[in-house]
Parts: C-alpha cells; structure tokens; sequence
C-alpha cells in the first residue's frame, strides 16, 4: 500500500467582507457589524473563518460583531468551507480595514516656558477640511485612583469652538489635556483624544519626582532608582513616554517608596509622577550605550549657584583632555575632565556636550531656575523703578532744605537717617515682584 495522500480543493470564489453600516466612516469608538459572503454561488451552507493582523479569531459565523477604534491599523480577513467537508476552503478575502475618525491632540511647547500661552490643537484623521459644523471641545485631564483620568472642561469651553485650536494662560505646572469633537443635528461623537502633556521641572506642592543618579545621561549598564512622593495616601503611579510607548510603575503610597529600572536598551523618555490627582514635575534621561556620557544634572539649576559637568567613561575612568561644547561651540578644554561655571546665570542655558579622544558624547540641555526677584533685577521695570527712586530723593532733600529754611532752628532737622529710612520704604514698596501668571 503506498503512503496516503490528502488532496485539498480551494474554490476560486474569493469571499467578501461587506460592513453592515450606513456609511463606510465610522466616528469615535463604536461597534459595527461584518458580513462573509461568498461570491458566485457553490455550496450554500459554509463554515467561516476569521483572522485579524495573521492571528485566527474564534468565531465561526458568517456575521462578525468588531468593536471599532482610532487605533485600527490591521484589516480582517475571511474566508469559507462546506461545513460537511473539512478539506476544501475558498480563498481569503482581501483585508478589510474600518476607516476610523480619530482624533490626536498636539500640545506647543511641550515643554512649559514660565508665563508663556500654551497651544491645543485637535487633529482629525480622515477629516475633510472642507466640512463645517464641527465643535471642538477642551478638557483638563486629572489622574484618577489606579488606572486613566478624569476629564475636567477648560474654562470658557463648555459651549466648545468652532476652532480646532485653543490657547491655555496661566500654567505653571505639567498638565495633561484632551479634545472631543461633535457635528451637526445628528449627532456624531467622537470621544476624547488620547491626553498630551505640557511639562514642567517645577515641583508641584502635592507632587514631587526625584531621581538617582540625578543626571540626564546614562549608561545602559546602569539602574535607574525613581522616587514618587506627595501628599496623597492613594496608589502613586510614575509613567515615562518615549517617542513610541507609554509604560507604568506603581508605588505603595504608604511607605513613598522608589522603583529601580534597568536600563538594557538606548532610550529617551520623559519621566513624572501623580500623586492623587497632581501631576509632578517631569524629568528628560537619556539611556546611552555609548562609550562617554555628559554628566549633568537632570534638574534645572538656581541663578548664582555653581554647578560641574564631568565626562564619564563607561570604564569608569576620568579622562584628562576633555573639550567642552555649548551650542556645538568649544568652551573649555580641560585636563581634569569637568568643566566648572562658578555662579550660573541666565547666559548659561543651552546645551552642553563633551568629547574625549574623538568620541563625542550626546547633547544634553541645561536649564537654568530664577527666583522672582533675581529675574526682575535687570528687567527695564526695575530700572524705572531706581530711576523712581532717585528721583524720589531729589524731592525729598529739597523739601527738606526748605523745611529747615522756613523753620530756622525751632523744630529739630530731619536726619540723613531718617530720609534714607523714609526712601527705602519707598523703594521696597515698589520693587516688589510682580504677580505670577
């Protein structure tokens, strides 16, 4: 007896998917029903199969019930049997992938600039620009017990704007936002955009992230250890974002412990932490493998203070001829491997690199934190406020001499203390900071 042969027969028939919906756009996170239907006749009664992005779906029927969303980027895929014969099948059916209104929100500057207006702007994919009645609606996210956000309507937005664009005044700490949009009589919905941030390296009284090492680069060989503390007794979760995810840790609030992360590939991602429903301040780190990193601080470092970056080897050894590079200029060439700035001022913003022996570390930015007042010192306000003052004691010494004129000896004359005590009031009263924006 020879070896037993198995003949498969494929119908010629290719199925089509057809969606059971009025319109081939689907709005927002819905759920729509897909149809198989086998062309050009054949058996009648057809035992289907499905399959999304290469994987089998378990579902056996002619009719697929699909929930729908923005992140549909694979196609389904069917195709038939007799249902009394195991060893014939038609072909599969080309792909079909629902055309999904999405929205995406983009969030200028995403990094906070103290006193700037930050821009929301609500993209819809597969919008046509050419459409009218849409309203845009604005939201706030705040972090929420355990997992997502709650969504808090920005001020002045509940009616929404026929804008898809909107700017927020005022914020002085890292915010997430969202947008939602509607049309027309009928209503079509779609529901929030995924939250976008704007950060900031200011500490949030409620939130605060710290980091060890406290540097912006790292090797891979490296662990990283986070600390998320605040004043909430709820879960603390830290989130980082890269360019292509989004991951999660989670922190038992009643001990404000850390997390350690180990750095095994290249990464830059934004690190920040919530703590009840406040956002922290947020950190950049880069996770290198290469041979020279930049040491220098992750955080932004006060005006009039000192501050060393060094060129670390990954061997650990401290090189000597280092060149230093600010803006891709040389500023230094040093033997110890750092370069020190003795008192920091505004000039020193930028970003710094080092390179040793030829090998050039990545770029890093150093910011650079004033105090209200020491902002204000050089500001032409504060100048108009001197030139006040000068002025102001101008009019006092010649009221004072005519005092003295038209009084000769009978009343006691004014000291110099006394005018000095009287201006400098004056001057502080003044030379107050203005408020915050």
């Amino acid at each position: 007896m020879s070896d037993e042969v198995t003949i498969n027969i494929t119908f010629t028939n290719q199925p089509v998917i057809t969606p059971q919906s009025s319109s081939s756009l689907i709005i927002g996170d819905q759920i729509i029903n897909l149809i198989c239907e086998v062309q050009g006749g054949g058996a009648t009664d057809w035992w289907y199969e499905w399959m999304y992005s290469h994987v089998f779906l378990d579902e056996h029927e002619k009719l697929l019930i699909v929930p729908v969303s923005e992140f549909i980027t694979e196609g389904y895929r069917c195709r038939t049997r007799p249902r009394d014969d195991d060893y014939s099948s038609t072909l599969w059916s080309d792909a079909f992938t629902p055309s999904v209104l999405g929205l995406t929100l983009s969030v200028s500057p995403s990094w906070l600039i103290p006193g700037a207006p930050v821009t929301l702007i609500c993209h819809m994919g597969l919008f046509n620009q050419n459409e009218t009645g849409w309203r845009f609606y604005w939201f706030k996210v705040v972090p929420r017990l355990l997992l997502g956000y709650t969504y808090e309507p920005l001020p002045g937005t509940s009616s929404g704007t026929a804008n898809n664009s909107f700017t927020v005044h005022g914020q002085t700490h890292t915010t997430g936002y969202a947008c939602s949009a509607e049309r027309g009589d009928q209503v079509f919905y779609i529901k929030y955009s995924p939250a976008e941030f704007v950060w900031s390296s200011d500490v949030h009284p409620s939130a605060s992230l710290t980091v060890n090492p406290a540097r912006v680069q790292h090797f891979t060989s490296e662990s990283l250890s986070l600390t998320c503390e605040g004043n909430s007794t709820q879960l603390k979760r830290i989130r980082l974002k890269t360019n292509f995810s989004l991951f999660d840790y989670f922190i038992d609030a009643s001990i404000n412990g850390s997390i350690d992360i180990e750095n095994e590939q290249p990464s830059k991602a934004v690190y920040w932490c919530e703590s009840g429903t406040a956002f922290s301040n947020a950190v950049n780190i880069s996770t290198l493998s290469d041979e020279v990193i930049l040491v220098s601080p992750v955080y932004p470092v006060p005006a009039g203070e000192s501050v060393t970056l060094h060129c670390e080897l990954k061997t650990g050894n401290v090189p000597s001829d280092v060149f230093f590079y600010k803006n891709n200029k040389v500023v230094q060439n040093d033997t110890g491997g750092e370069m020190k700035i003795s008192v920091v001022s505004d000039s020193d913003e930028g970003f710094y690199k080092c390179r040793y022996n030829g090998t050039e570390s990545a770029e890093s930015w150093m910011a650079v934190k004033f105090a209200s007042r020491s902002r204000s010192s050089s500001s032409p306000l504060m100048i108009i406020r001197w030139i006040c003052g000068l002025s102001l004691l101008t009019v006092l010494s010649l009221l004072l001499c005519f005092y003295k004129g038209s009084k000769g000896n009978s009343a006691p004359a004014a000291t110099a203390e006394t005018v000095y005590a009287e201006i400098t009031q004056v001057n502080e009263e003044t030379s107050s900071p203005p408020p915050t924006e």
